[in-house]
């Protein structure tokens, strides 16, 4: 047995033995190859007793833990899911991934290409798996972690040679409290690595604080502020949490920046920091979506109050602000989902263009209808399907035409679906086939919101605009089918919905369709969990239709497991009477069902197969094989 003194000379050695066989794999100073980062966490690995020629096996939590410590993150973990989603289409390429981890170094989410996923299983980074340095050594969340700022790991920087084939960046999220919340990563092989990575996946970063910095402080009175207008509503935008009395209560790291030198920390009022008076600046917020504001040195910002409605006017006697009335309801228990709906509530109050992206059937008119909803506007929601309109009739029908101004104009003209939308809500479906010759007629429209009818004379209109598409809107913008500067002006806001098969409410989204089909019958657990096998290439829309004729089948009762497998078995046998060779009952009946939306899809495109696969979100080969399989 090794006394004490022993064994601190052993583990003496053997972190002697590791920094000489970093000297031997590097061909000298390791502080001289490597980033000072990379060279200090070397250091602490060592200490921490690590070897590089034995790394440790991948370490796991249980399922359990997994659960709770999700459960704990619900609200950083949902801002991070609706990032992630956006980041991973940024970025995306042959071997990547998009991860997020708890503040000690976690994985909770991961977002990748199947490449990647594949590939890494071995090397643990799955949900689970535990990624501080003490586990695998100098990596992007480890090290992120440690350092509490943003840090890349490329290739042989890595400690344990076992990860040198990666290049991993990741970015650290602090709350509001500015205690570490967080760590969001960007990695992919070496080969794949983009130099812009690092620069998205800081603004990932911030866009997450920006968004829990807006939920602690959403009864609160919410500032945004920047000495320079057109960054008002980005993340350099400095944001102000003031309480009714004018007390600070918050300021982001951007606030904190511009107000560089000034008491702007909490516990201090607003008069410490700015010569505008709070009480006209509140309620002259209200009344105007921008207005100056200076402080006390002098420097002049633009500002906005995000929140105003649910404050009164100041300068009068205070009374109880009115109950929102409820907003058409969005099935929102995913936390991704819940972080997106918020998202889209604040951008409608504020009428700022919100662009939805997402497959076919994952619900983005029903949530477009829940924006207008928030917006608590007080005209029409406006539908129009951008591909369903002739091209030669697309800027009439949008923007309206006087009588007798082209062959075929009725008697009296038209107002145009602009006019309709006036005081409402225009919601552009499928806007990624619209003419390119129309886009640049819309794109002068957003620039002040102001109808030219076609023969007639111009009118300013009051419109919320929410755009939607399923098409890859930066492939049409490379091929010339899109104009850039158009996305720059809808995308304001620019949420993603994920596939049904994505969801974690799924089954509380199967509840809510099924009660809106009929409102006797219910879904026991083990028909939802049978639903939830298949992959839904639908999403909602396919899901409706499943449920649909459970509800004919089933009119008035508790739907089990039994009625799930027989109604897709009674399609699978239609088809076999058709002469479809079978393929097993609950399979087949989701092939068929797969087969009869792409049929479908194909046949509203005007027999055209790009159209289609566009609007489903596929490959044009789906199509083909749709197309050659026998009726």
């Amino acid at each position: 047995m090794l006394d004490q003194g022993g064994q601190s000379m052993l583990l003496a050695g053997r972190r002697l033995d590791n920094i000489g066989l970093a000297l031997e794999q590097r061909g000298g100073s390791p502080a001289g190859y490597m980033p000072v980062d990379i060279y200090d966490s070397w250091m602490r690995c060592i200490a921490l007793g690590l070897d590089m020629r034995q790394p440790p096996p991948p370490e796991f939590v249980n399922p359990a833990t997994l659960r709770q410590e999700q459960q704990r993150c619900s609200l950083v973990r949902g801002l991070a899911l609706a990032e992630m989603h956006t980041l991973h289409q940024q970025i995306s390429g042959s071997n990547f991934m998009v991860a997020f981890a708890s503040a000690e170094g976690l994985l909770l989410d991961i977002i990748g290409d199947r490449s990647f996923r594949d590939a890494s299983d071995a090397a643990g980074i799955r949900p689970g798996a535990l990624w501080t340095e003490r586990h695998c050594g100098t990596n992007g969340l480890g090290t992120a972690a440690h350092l509490k700022r943003p840090v890349a790991v490329h290739g042989d920087q890595h400690f344990f040679p076992r990860y040198n084939n990666l290049t991993c960046v990741a970015a650290p999220i602090f709350a509001p409290d500015g205690e570490l919340t967080g760590i969001l990563d960007a990695s992919s092989d070496c080969l794949s690595r983009q130099t812009h990575t690092q620069a998205l996946v800081g603004m990932a970063a911030t866009q997450i604080e920006n968004g829990l910095f807006r939920e602690y402080h959403r009864g609160n009175i919410l500032i945004a502020f920047h000495n320079r207008g057109e960054y008002l509503h980005t993340l350099s935008a400095g944001l102000l949490a003031i309480d009714e009395d004018g007390g600070i209560l918050a300021a982001n790291r951007a606030a904190r920046v511009l107000l560089h030198g000034l008491p702007a920390a909490a516990g201090r009022h607003f008069a410490d920091v700015f010569r505008t008076n709070f009480t006209r600046f509140v309620d002259e917020g209200r009344r105007s979506e921008r207005q100056s504001l200076e402080d006390d040195v002098g420097s002049q910002f633009v500002a906005t109050i995000e929140n105003t409605r649910q404050f009164p006017m100041l300068s009068q006697p205070r009374v109880p602000a009115p109950q929102p009335q409820p907003a058409i309801e969005f099935v929102s228990a995913d936390p991704a989902i819940a972080a997106i709906v918020r998202q889209v509530e604040n951008a409608a109050a504020r009428r700022m263009p919100i662009l939805v992206r997402g497959e076919t059937g994952t619900g983005k008119e029903q949530l477009a209808r829940h924006a207008h909803a928030a917006s608590r506007r007080s005209g029409s929601f406006v539908p129009v399907n951008c591909a369903a309109l002739p091209d030669s009739l697309i800027e009439a029908e949008l923007f309206g035409y006087a009588e007798g101004s082209f062959t075929g104009a009725r008697k009296g003209g038209s107002t145009g679906l602009f006019r309709e939308a006036d005081g409402g809500t225009l919601f552009l479906d499928e806007i990624g086939d619209m003419p390119v010759s129309l886009q640049a007629v819309l794109l002068r429209f957003l620039d002040d919101w102001t109808v030219r009818p076609v023969g007639g004379a111009k009118r300013k209109v009051d419109v919320q605009l929410v755009s939607a598409t399923n098409a890859d809107l930066d492939e049409s913008i490379a091929k010339g089918r899109f104009r850039a500067d158009l996305l720059f002006r809808l995308n304001t806001l620019e949420v993603t919905l994920p596939p049904l098969r994505a969801r974690s409410d799924f089954a509380d989204i199967a509840r809510h369709v099924m009660s809106r089909i009929d409102p006797s019958a219910r879904l026991t657990p083990g028909a939802i969990e049978r639903l939830t096998e298949l992959e839904w290439h639908g999403n909602i829309r396919q899901l409706r239709n499943v449920l649909s004729r459970l509800s004919l089948a089933e009119q008035g009762c508790l739907i089990g497991e039994a009625a799930v497998k027989t109604a897709l078995g009674d399609l699978s046998a239609k088809r076999l009477s058709a002469g479809v060779p079978s393929g097993g009952g609950l399979k087949r009946g989701l092939r068929d069902l797969q087969r009869a939306q792409l049929l479908s899809a194909y046949a509203e495109a005007g027999n055209n197969v790009s159209k289609a696969a566009r609007r489903l979100g596929v490959s044009r080969n789906m199509i083909y094989r749709a197309l050659r399989e026998p009726d």
